[in-house]
């Protein structure tokens, strides 16, 4: 057991008896034991619903209080009520009488098997996030390492990399001991004209072997610094990145990589199309403020491509970059862990990027994700083979299991259409005897995810994140699952605008269907409930319920698929900073900024400024003493707000606006982890909002492709 887990233990019983061994197997004999008999004793249906109702009560009393030992009971709870559900339903409802039954049945319970062993293994992710803090530098500088900074770029746009390429050589290191390298798989001659200009090294190759691991694997090759920083060519990090980093790696020198959050500037299709950023957590927060944290205590932490630092011996040890999957990342920090090396990680942004602009984009990069997971399933299951512990095992065999999501996920949108459409019973129970069983596991996994994940996830949302993606990656894990060989890897696209608001009617087809499908249940379930007056009254009353949920997640899945307008190429980040606004008559006044981007800055000016739009102005910067003068245009002048477009700018005066905007050391600390907690009843509004919104859309977007098809002249008049 590592010492991570069992300070764990020490600090959780605090009692000198806990150390010994004989006492904790003992204890856990017992609470495994209890656990058994809680979830296994039968019980009548009004003790089945007094049980229910004292555990809920309890849960809710300890949901007030703080601290972890109530987290660590609620999860408790939580398993013991899930555990009791499914040993139901495998016990109780499974005697089907007919094919229908057989069928729909058996898709519903395998569904649900499913999601209990991944709400299973996310509760021991999770339980208990390490929190890792800094480990500062040696005074002396002769003492740190060399470091070799890797931009690997393909076809993505100068104008995206210029910044990063800025901010990696302000990175606060010895100048001696630090090198800047642009990967340059797309061989381009502007980029070797810039890199040439600024002083940073281009490297390419002759072929595209591998995608981005074959670029930094060559890169390997020509360099030789101790350690290797890996960015993405629009992830720009901060001056104090190597600093906050590296010191783990001489406290421990089998630490072979550090991993930090990957933090985005700019809003995904999601928070684009919803209007939620910087109000709801984005789907990737999760991972990256909480999973990764969960991780880190087991030793688990996964490399995902860029904001990290590597060691080079141990990843030329492992071979370099793996190659086998396109998931290149993951499938690395597996290789090193089997070699026995740690990795860690630090939940503090480092680094800021640009995410996914379009919907289809977004889906693209998820499915190389699902389809690079499935890979690793087949090629290097880590259940199997040496050099792992059994949390090592089961932290990735949760993070291969997230990806399979796909099918589970539609079965729960169709299930309660087997019934209202074709009359099968699904489970073999009253609706009365489901409900006892079932609301208690749905309200405790709410309940305790909501207090463990509220932060980093609102409630809700992840059924609305995984039905978008749940048709397209289903296909390409089960097919990647079968044949690992199936698939190449695909470059997300970053730093396009969208100029005109459209709907995707291609990417939100198959959410389109499965409304339908579930507004045609809808329709016949009360036609069973009003006018058929069938017998089973509570069972259409449950499946109806059930569909109209359905629809409410499938309408605001619609709704992500509404593209609204994006015409700038450079996203505007909110960040206050001391400024100074000189005017061309000789007047300074002193400000502060409200936004800025690359080649523009808001400004908030004090009451009774008079601007002109084309004044040319001249704007000052700091940074830590040192001020930064930038010429520029008002573009914008209102009773609170100034907008400037600041002139072209040399390649130092560009370092240095980068070096007081995106590279500060402290640009995303306050942004990381600060929104609103979850509120499961403020959620479940907003869903239902955005679910009507889905709705309204898709009407609005029809009314108006029928409008332009009436438009259209006809055929024989455009003959005429």
């Amino acid at each position: 057991m590592s010492s991570r887990v069992r300070g764990f233990g020490n600090t959780f019983v605090g009692l000198p008896l806990w150390n010994h061994p004989g006492a904790r197997v003992a204890a856990l004999v017992v609470a495994l034991f209890l656990f058994l008999l809680v979830v296994t004793v039968p019980l009548d249906f009004w003790q089945q619903v007094g049980f229910a109702a004292a555990c809920f009560a309890m849960a809710v009393w300890l949901n007030r209080i703080h601290g972890r030992l109530a987290t660590l009971i609620l999860v408790v709870l939580s398993m013991s009520a899930s555990s009791r559900y499914m040993y139901w339903r495998l016990t109780e409802t499974m005697s089907f009488t007919n094919w229908t039954d057989v069928a729909f049945g058996t898709g519903l319970v395998l569904a649900e098997l499913y999601a209990f062993a991944v709400l299973m293994l996310g509760y021991f992710q999770t339980a208990w996030p390490l929190k890792r803090k800094p480990v500062p530098m040696p005074d002396d500088t002769s003492t740190w390492p060399t470091v070799d900074v890797f931009i690997p770029t393909y076809n993505e746009p100068l104008s995206v990399v210029k910044p990063t390429v800025f901010a990696a050589m302000s990175l606060d290191w010895p100048a001696d001991k630090i090198r800047v390298f642009v990967l340059d798989d797309g061989r381009r001659e502007e980029f070797r004209a810039f890199c040439e200009k600024v002083g940073v090294a281009h490297l390419t190759r002759d072929n595209n072997r591998h995608a981005k691991a074959g670029n930094i694997n060559e890169a390997l090759k020509k360099t030789d610094g101790e350690f290797v920083a890996i960015f993405d060519c629009d992830h720009i990090p901060t001056r104090s990145f190597l600093q906050i980093c590296t010191g783990w790696f001489l406290k421990d020198r089998k630490l072979a990589m550090l991993q930090t959050p990957h933090y985005f500037f700019s809003p995904d299709p999601f928070e684009k199309n919803l209007r939620t950023f910087q109000q709801v957590p984005n789907e990737g927060e999760l991972f990256y403020g909480l999973v990764q944290d969960g991780n880190d205590l087991w030793d688990a932490t996964f490399f995902c491509g860029s904001c990290a630092i590597i060691r080079r011996a141990p990843l030329l040890e492992v071979g370099g970059i793996a190659v086998e999957t396109v998931t290149e990342d993951a499938h690395t920090a597996l290789k090193l862990h089997r070699k026995g090396y740690g990795t860690a990680y630090l939940a503090i942004p480092q680094a800021a990027g640009l995410a996914t602009e379009s919907l289809s984009g977004h889906v693209g990069q998820r499915i190389r994700w699902a389809r690079g997971m499935a890979q690793i399933c087949r090629l290097d299951n880590p259940l199997f083979g040496p050099g792992l512990s059994l949390p090592q095992r089961l932290c990735y065999l949760n993070a291969m299991l997230h990806f399979f999501y796909g099918l589970p996920r539609l079965v729960f949108l169709t299930a309660p259409l087997a019934y209202l459409l074709f009359g099968a019973h699904v489970i073999q129970a009253s609706a009365l005897t489901i409900a006892i069983f079932a609301l208690p596991h749905l309200l405790h996994a709410n309940m305790t995810n909501s207090r463990v994940q509220g932060q980093f996830r609102h409630s809700f949302w992840n059924e609305v994140y995984e039905s978008v993606l749940a048709w397209y990656i289903m296909r390409p894990t089960l097919v990647a699952f079968l044949n690992p060989a199936a698939g190449k890897f695909n470059v997300t696209p970053k730093g396009g605008v969208i100029e005109e608001a459209y709907f995707d009617w291609e990417i939100s087809r198959p959410y389109l269907i499965m409304l339908l499908l579930n507004l045609l249940g809808l329709a016949v379930g009360v036609m069973r409930l009003f006018v058929w007056q069938e017998v089973e009254t509570t069972t259409v009353v449950l499946n109806l319920i059930w569909t109209v949920y359905n629809l409410i997640i499938l309408g605001a899945s619609i709704a992500v698929a509404t593209e609204t307008r994006q015409i700038r190429e450079s996203h505007r980040v909110a960040m206050r900073l001391p400024a100074a606004l000189r005017l061309a008559d000789g007047n300074t006044i002193v400000c502060e900024t409200s936004d800025f981007a690359e080649g523009g800055l808001g400004l908030k000016l004090p009451p009774g400024c008079e601007l002109k739009k084309g004044d040319a102005v001249t704007v000052s910067l700091y940074l830590q003493e040192d001020e930064h003068a930038f010429t520029g245009k008002v573009v914008f002048h209102g009773r609170s707000h100034t907008g400037l477009a600041l002139d072209e700018m040399t390649p130092r005066q560009e370092m240095e606006f980068v070096q007081c905007t995106f590279a500060r050391a402290d640009a995303w600390i306050d942004s990381w982890g600060r929104k609103r907690p979850d509120a499961p009843r403020l959620a479940a509004r907003q869903i239902m909002r955005i679910g009507v919104m889905g709705f309204q859309n898709v009407m609005f977007h029809l009314g108006r492709e029928m409008r332009r098809l009436l438009r259209r002249p006809a055929p024989q008049a455009r003959a005429r």
